[in-house]
């Protein structure tokens, strides 16, 4: 093998694998990691006078490709580790875009794979908490740990959203899980790093 065929080989190669996840510090203040299609981060200090999510957790998320007006996901999925009692959470959020929003009276569906979809009431089966109003999260732990072990195992989740203001009475998206698995890791091995707490 010559050395042109060699380095041609060699460059082909870094081409074609992917590498690997490294975590960063963000000037925002937190330790973040991309891996493959979520994002996840652990702020750089623990403050629990915090009235949101934020001040007690890592995080990490994956979205819709479509934006709304603010160019925040339309639809987005994350992953929260709190920090103070190690307790995974999961929660869907919804922004309005183009004259729609979520019609909370009908039920969100989710999907993995061929297993019949799952049916969330918003009433009953999930709620809001901290300071957001549209971030929906399941009210019952079982649900809510069933759900994140779903995300683990599989390569994604169909969901369909019913909405109002629009042409349709719903939409249906469908977000890779790929990278949960490392973006669970790389939360709780960033769960303790901090500056000063």
């Amino acid at each position: 093998m010559t050395n042109k065929t060699a380095l041609a080989l060699a460059i082909a190669l870094t081409m074609t694998v992917p590498l690997a996840a490294k975590p960063f510090h963000h000037p925002f203040g937190e330790w973040r990691e991309y891996n493959q299609d979520w994002l996840s981060a652990c702020p750089d200090k623990i403050d629990e006078k915090d009235t949101g999510y934020y001040g007690v957790s890592c995080f990490a998320s994956t979205g819709t490709v479509e934006v709304n007006a603010v160019n925040f996901p339309v639809y987005k999925l994350t992953l929260f580790l709190n920090r103070l009692t190690g307790v995974l959470d999961v929660a869907f959020t919804a922004a309005a875009t183009d004259g729609t929003e979520l019609d909370p009276s009908r039920p969100l569906l989710i999907k993995f794979g061929g297993e019949p979809a799952i049916s969330l009431d918003f009433s009953k089966d999930l709620e809001t908490r901290y300071n957001t109003i549209n971030q929906y999260y399941p009210a019952d732990p079982a649900r809510r740990d069933a759900l994140i072990e779903a995300m683990k195992s599989r390569n994604a989740v169909s969901m369909t959203v019913p909405i109002t203001g629009g042409a349709k009475d719903s939409v249906d998206i469908r977000m890779s899980m790929r990278g949960v698995a490392a973006s669970l890791d790389f939360m709780q091995s960033y769960s303790r790093k901090i500056d000063n707490y």
